[in-house]
């Protein structure tokens, strides 16, 4: 069991950059690799990025490749997505998720535990 809380959304003019963090609390992180998802209006929740349990891997979506950094420090048992050059397309509610044992998968399906989401705004 693990408790997952996200933080750092907010309104950003695009080109601009956010910091989000994913806290958790409960099992041992480094037992999870962990993922970042979004979700726009109207659209299914979309794969960003993803984390082996070490760290020492990363999956990209496309469309952020470049542009986003997932990182994480299992000392302080947080995940960070680093957002740079934003455009108004990443407008979305950003999630992250926990896969017990896992690898850094980009579906939603091999995630066990998610987080309450926070809100990304990108203004033209």
């Amino acid at each position: 069991q693990v408790t997952l809380v996200e933080s750092g959304g907010g309104l950003v003019q695009a080109g601009g950059s956010l910091r989000l963090s994913c806290a958790a609390s409960g099992r041992p992180f480094s037992s999870y690799a962990m993922g970042w998802f979004r979700q726009a209006p109207g659209k299914e929740r979309e794969f960003v990025a993803a984390i082996s349990r070490n760290g020492g891997w990363t999956n990209y979506a496309d469309s952020v490749k470049g542009r986003f950094t997932v990182s994480r420090n299992n000392g302080m048992n947080t995940v960070y997505l680093q957002m740079n050059s934003l455009k108004p397309e990443d407008t979305a509610v950003y999630y992250c998720a926990a896969a017990y044992l896992g690898n850094p998968a980009l579906t939603t399906r091999e995630y066990d535990y998610w987080g309450q989401g926070t809100q990304v705004t990108v203004s033209s």
